[in-house]
């Protein structure tokens, strides 16, 4: 399954990123879900949703996604990945600087029956939104 499940998560990102497939999200994702993330845990749908999916994209509308490379094992696969944007909205909750951005970051992904049940992600998120936000004067 482990070719299966690398298809999955290669999924996720082009969906759910670049083609801006938010019903991706509903069908990779359970109830049960969590993503230990940079910014802290999110669990279920809703929580991604509304935690990290809708303020990044608002914060950055031409978000970009693309993926470096990805590794499968059983029902685990390892993505690295970066994404390049402009901050051009206050999706992170300050007013936008127009600062172009590079984020880079690894995602280890466990699947189970067709979906994403657990993910650990590590990313220098956080330091860009340090130095925007310092920026912006927030």
């Amino acid at each position: 399954m482990t070719q299966g499940n690398v298809e999955l998560v290669a999924r996720w990102f082009e969906e759910v990123w670049n083609q801006r497939r938010e019903e991706t999200i509903d069908e990779l994702l359970t109830d049960s879900s969590i993503c230990y993330a940079d910014q802290g845990s999110l669990r279920g749908p809703d929580a991604f949703k509304q935690r990290q999916y809708f303020p990044f994209l608002a914060a950055f509308p031409g978000l970009r996604i693309t993926v470096h490379g990805l590794i499968g094992e059983g029902d685990e696969v390892v993505v690295r990945w970066s994404a390049e944007g402009v901050h051009r909205g206050e999706g992170l909750g300050f007013a936008p600087t127009g600062e172009a951005v590079s984020l880079n970051g690894l995602t280890w992904v466990k699947v189970r029956d067709g979906k994403m049940m657990e993910a650990w992600q590590h990313s220098n998120i956080p330091a860009v939104i340090g130095h925007l936000a310092s920026l912006a004067g927030a």
